[in-house]
């Protein structure tokens, strides 16, 4: 269970940073539409500015919107350092509040620097680590696009999570403006990201369904003509997440239940030995007068101590075992308290279950019986 909501939780922070009050217009939906060929929408317009600036235009329940592109393979040198296959990425002035990426040092770009396409660039902690070293790189010159550009800006280091699906460590951005007059926004090379924030008062579904109209006309569709785009938002994929995580927890909560089944015989077989070992010695208490639940409750209590001693042995071998996975590889896991809290449980369900019979027959011995054996 440990492992598992680790990897849930790593995979929905990676998917947070999309937002959730945030949708995404692409030529391309997150999830399979009625078994559509995948290659029909590779016929469609990709996003472009001018769906930018149209639903910027027209929107009423947009909060904002943004609109960036992303390139790769491109060189980044600072005198003879040079870093090799730089991802770069141009965005309007908007798309800093859509990221979770707060700048170490420096600044953001201006508005004017955004529209007029200055040669500004910020750079990812790992990107100005690299090619700067202990240097602060604040001010200075680097080459990038075949351009002289001045280093305005270095952001705070993401970490490495392999379900980071927007780490800016390694990337060069630079205002959309910028990449426009170097790169063709039309080139395939080139990838595309429209998000619109929606108002606070607003729906998820009131502000697809708005900018699915202003798009429709935007582009021209006829009104009984199919839209050429899909609103995506992060919804679509927790929920296909969830029916997955679901599938194997109910998998590894199967396992587990064979687990503890074994569990149970041990520990009834260890119960039964104890009773046979001290047949006397509950005699001789019931001569003196105990009680039947009173022979009970001790082998019931000493049952659920012996399982809640194994279980505890388990969680920390659980809780250590996850420390050195985390330590050695790039995936944080940890032990929740609700696993912690269920896992106690089980212990004690597993005691109570397998010491049950053990109990019961102690308590129903015939005290002159069981002194004499």
């Amino acid at each position: 269970m440990s492992a598992v909501n680790s990897l849930e939780d790593n995979v929905l922070t990676g998917f947070s940073e999309l937002g959730t009050d945030v949708v995404y217009i692409e030529r391309m939906p997150w999830v399979d539409q009625d078994d559509t060929p995948w290659w029909k929408y590779l016929k469609w317009p990709k996003s472009s500015i001018e769906d930018y600036e149209a639903i910027k235009r027209k929107s009423k329940l947009a909060e904002m919107t943004a609109y960036c592109s992303f390139t790769g393979g491109r060189t980044l040198k600072y005198r003879s350092s040079s870093l090799e296959n730089v991802s770069v990425i141009g965005s309007t002035y908007e798309y800093y509040e859509f990221t979770s990426n707060d700048i170490e040092f420096g600044r953001y770009f201006s508005k004017l620097e955004s529209d007029k396409g200055s040669n500004k660039v910020i750079l990812g902690h790992n990107a100005a680590k690299e090619l700067f070293g202990s240097e602060n790189g604040l001010n200075k010159e680097v080459k990038l696009l075949g351009q002289k550009f001045q280093v305005i800006g270095i952001l705070e280091s993401e970490g490495d999570n392999m379900f980071n699906f927007l780490n800016m460590d390694d990337m060069a951005w630079i205002s959309h403006a910028t990449l426009s007059k170097f790169v063709n926004p039309k080139s395939p090379e080139l990838g595309q990201l429209l998000p619109v924030k929606k108002k606070r008062e607003a729906s998820m579904e009131d502000i697809s369904a708005e900018i699915t109209g202003i798009l429709r006309a935007h582009r021209k569709i006829k009104p009984r003509g199919e839209s050429n785009f899909f609103v995506n938002e992060i919804s679509m994929l927790t929920q296909i997440l969830g029916e997955i995580f679901s599938v194997i927890n109910l998998a590894g909560f199967t396992i587990g239940i064979f687990a503890l089944i074994v569990g149970m015989f041990s520990v009834a077989n260890i119960m039964f030995v104890s009773v046979k070992e001290r047949t006397n010695i509950i005699g001789v208490k019931k001569a003196l007068g105990a009680k039947k639940i009173y022979i009970l409750l001790e082998f019931l209590i000493e049952a659920i101590i012996l399982c809640l001693i194994g279980g505890g042995l388990g969680i920390l071998l659980v809780h250590f075992s996850l420390m050195a996975i985390t330590a050695i590889t790039d995936f944080p896991m940890s032990l929740t308290m609700q696993n912690l809290v269920i896992g106690i449980l089980a212990s004690i369900s597993v005691g109570i279950i397998a010491g049950l019979l053990p109990a019961f027959s102690a308590s129903n011995l015939d005290p002159v019986e069981a002194i004499r054996q």
